[in-house]
């Protein structure tokens, strides 16, 4: 290992090639997605019953569900949200 490569870390890596963003917009995306995807399950829910409830089509719910699609509006989590019976909650933290 040479010096430069000592002490760095991965959150260095990708920052440092400007894909710390991206890496952590497709990770909060997944886990969106295995949450709703795990609420639906444990509800009994289907992908239909959930688009009817939030008013969406079923192409959209798809896409919210996908964790390789990073597009999600606040609107369309929190519809998401409501017609499963939760709330969102988003805060800032620091690093």
């Amino acid at each position: 290992m040479n010096a430069q490569n000592i002490g760095s870390s991965f959150d260095d890596f990708l920052a440092g090639g400007a894909m710390l963003t991206s890496a952590t917009v497709v990770a909060v995306k997944r886990v969106i997605a295995w949450q709703i995807a795990r609420e639906m399950r444990d509800q009994k829910m289907t992908k239909t019953r959930l688009a009817e409830k939030m008013h969406t089509s079923r192409a959209s719910l798809n896409r919210l569900l996908d964790d390789n699609d990073s597009s999600l509006t606040l609107t369309t989590l929190v519809s998401a949200a409501a017609a499963l019976g939760k709330k969102v909650k988003i805060e800032l933290i620091s690093e």
